[in-house]
């Protein structure tokens, strides 16, 4: 099985400038890999790979207390 990168680049939406989003810690299972980071003009980036329904679950919780649950 291939290991998710640390770390991935996107453009921010709110100010276009380059914004680094890193892996977050979850449970061993490999339905969800999110990841987040805050670019330099504050604007929360967060990014996840996986299972259809855990992605959605991460990137809908906005205050960044999401738990991966069986």
């Amino acid at each position: 099985m291939l290991k998710a990168p640390r770390t991935l680049t996107f453009k921010c939406v709110k100010c276009n400038k380059s914004v680094t989003v890193f892996l977050q810690k979850v449970s061993a299972c490999s339905h969800i890999q999110p990841y987040q980071g805050i670019c330099a003009c504050g604007e929360v980036k967060r990014h996840a790979t996986g299972q259809k329904d855990a992605v959605q679950s991460f990137l809908d919780s906005a205050d960044g207390n999401w738990h991966h649950h069986h």
